[in-house]
């Protein structure tokens, strides 16, 4: 039984043992979680409220992507961004418009007091108040509920847990260019420190990928001063998005001075004493483009090779398989947040560690399916696009049939006051009937607006409902 002495403490692992393992007699912990973002903190979080015996391990930074290297830099600095923005914009409030005093190098240092200032909800201190043991490490699984975790001064210690969940995060994908080697080329990881060692902004800066990290970045280092070509593949940016929501970016981007160059694909990297240059083809033709920084924004890779999945006979082809738990192949092992590959979002990590951490301290009594059904997303360009659902693209592809209510901010007195009248509501419903499949929103604050909707879409309320109020 578990030496933890507590409620747990008589739950012991599956006597079935898994595959060629077979389960130990006793267990030192009740729940070790590998990865300290944001889905390895929510789910020790739990275990310690429910009084647990839990490990937290973590081999880099607590906080892990969001806090270090995703949302709150990013959002940071796009919110010192549009304050530029709107002070050279000032006549559109009756002010008068100016170029803003603006200092890169504080702007970074400010970037820097926001992550420092969050970092201690996420930290090693406050964890350890709660109750959870946090290890700074690297974990390895050797058998379906024994870890070996070495330090970074190389001890290395070994412990055995009734469950474990991985939530080990992903990586950014960087293409194996020819030449790539040759020049400086940076990912949303390793974006951030070479803007806090600038005193100017980029003079070029060169972003592939018209996702939502590309567009985001394009936009917000722009408005800082920086002259941005933004590379996007398919042959408009956001693609998943309805086409006159990326046509609406495009041209926002553009009006801000991003060069925006689509259907192209970059072929090598060269590098001729101190200029660098990235060879793209677009539309059959070659093109060179000088750069001085060159950013990947074309995706996460789960991180899931190192960990000792392989060894146990775990499928890692590109993305773990799951069942609706969130179990492995081996039951005793599950996954929560972006290794898990599904959805790459901080509040979708926060969900599914509700679910991993609940199934695997209380799978023996109550298991619950993880549910995706309503998951929103928000991307922070100006304006700002909120989904929840599907949208019409998606609709249409799916042959759904739906109807339309669509609402144009213009029309909104509160939106012309605010000067932010660029956007609209879109609604799709069941024809015939008042229940809502999905909600785009694009606006100031769409990030906001969409709660509503996503409150409405959870516990099944109509349109008619919403309006009713």
């Amino acid at each position: 039984m578990s030496r933890s002495g507590n409620f747990f403490s008589h739950l012991l692992p599956s006597r079935r043992g898994s595959g060629r393992w077979s389960a130990p007699q006793c267990v030192d912990r009740n729940l070790i979680v590998i990865g300290g973002g944001a889905a390895g903190l929510v789910s020790a979080y739990i275990a310690a409220a429910v009084k647990a015996k839990v490990t937290l391990v973590e081999a880099h930074k607590m906080g892990g992507d969001c806090l270090n290297f995703g949302c709150v830099p990013s959002k940071a600095l796009i919110r010192s961004a549009k304050l530029a923005h709107q002070i050279r914009h000032a006549e559109r409030y009756g002010l008068e418009a100016c170029t803003p005093k603006l200092s890169f190098a504080t702007v970074m240092a400010r970037v820097e007091a926001t992550i420092q200032a969050i970092a201690p909800h996420d930290s090693v201190e406050r964890y350890t108040a709660l109750g959870v043991e946090v290890l700074q490490g690297h974990a390895r699984l050797l058998d379906p509920w024994t870890v070996e975790i070495t330090s970074q001064e190389g001890r290395v210690q070994r412990l055995t847990a009734r469950s474990i969940i991985l939530a080990t995060g992903a990586r950014p994908i960087v293409p194996a260019l020819p030449g790539l080697d040759q020049v400086n080329h940076l990912t949303s990881d390793t974006l951030w420190q070479y803007l806090a060692e600038l005193k100017q902004p980029p003079t070029a800066m060169l972003i592939v990928g018209g996702g939502p990290i590309g567009c985001e970045l394009a936009q917000a280092l722009a408005r800082l001063g920086s002259h941005v070509t933004l590379l996007q593949r398919d042959e408009r940016l956001l693609p998943r998005e309805d086409a006159e929501i990326s046509t609406l970016v495009q041209q926002q981007l553009e009006a801000d001075g991003v060069e925006i160059l689509t259907g192209s694909q970059p072929q090598r990297c060269e590098r001729n004493g101190t200029t660098q240059e990235l060879i793209i083809s677009q539309k059959g033709t070659e093109q060179r483009l000088a750069f001085d920084a060159l950013l990947f924004a074309i995706g996460r890779r789960p991180l899931i090779s190192g960990y000792g999945l392989e060894e146990l006979g775990v499928d890692t082809g590109g993305k773990l398989e799951v069942n609706d738990f969130l179990q492995t192949t081996h039951p005793h092992i599950f996954v929560a947040g972006d290794v898990a590959g599904s959805y790459q979002f901080t509040h979708t990590a926060a969900h599914m560690a509700w679910y991993a951490s609940v199934n695997a301290l209380f799978g023996q009594f109550w298991r619950f399916k993880v549910d995706y059904s309503v998951i929103p997303w928000t991307t922070f360009t100006d304006p700002e696009i909120a989904r929840v659902g599907i949208n019409e693209r998606e609709a249409q592809a799916q042959g759904i049939a739906y109807e339309l209510t669509r609402f144009e901010l213009k029309e909104l007195d509160r939106a012309i006051i605010e000067g932010a009248t660029q956007g609209f509501i879109k609604v799709l419903t069941v024809p015939g009937k008042d229940k809502i499949l999905g909600v785009t929103i694009v606006a100031e604050q769409a990030g906001e607006l969409i709660s509503e909707y996503v409150l409405a879409m959870r516990h099944g309320l109509g349109l008619n409902k919403i309006l009713g109020t």
